[in-house]
């Protein structure tokens, strides 16, 4: 890992669960795998990452943006302080536009996120 490489934290849930990370090992293993690559790419690019890997969504929140041949997926994220990436959230997309539903799931867990690190 390199000195400007950033991390990636999955967001836990007061529960434990890691939706996320559940999320992504439900997925078919080449779609997985893309996910992957995508990840690794976001660390290492991290704020300068641009279209069509990420896109910027509203406020803090980003989304890192994967295809397989039959979905379109998204996973909602942050940087955070500490060189840090937060994935809160990941979806199937079935609209044309980001359904305000998801990202107020994101904007939730972000809320409670903060928080916690604010202890």
């Amino acid at each position: 890992m390199q000195q400007n490489d950033w991390t990636v934290e999955y967001y836990i849930d007061d529960g434990g669960g890691v939706p996320v990370r559940e999320f992504l090992g439900a997925l078919d293993q080449k779609t997985y795998g893309r996910f992957q690559w995508s990840l690794q790419q976001l660390r290492v690019r991290n704020t300068s990452a641009r279209p069509p890997l990420v896109k910027h969504i509203e406020g803090k929140i980003w989304e890192l943006r994967e295809e397989s041949s039959t979905n379109i997926y998204r996973l909602l994220y942050v940087f955070f302080s500490g060189r840090r990436i937060v994935l809160l959230h990941a979806f199937a997309k079935k609209t044309q536009k980001l359904p305000r539903r998801e990202l107020e799931i994101a904007q939730a867990r972000l809320a409670r996120f903060e928080e916690r690190e604010r202890r």
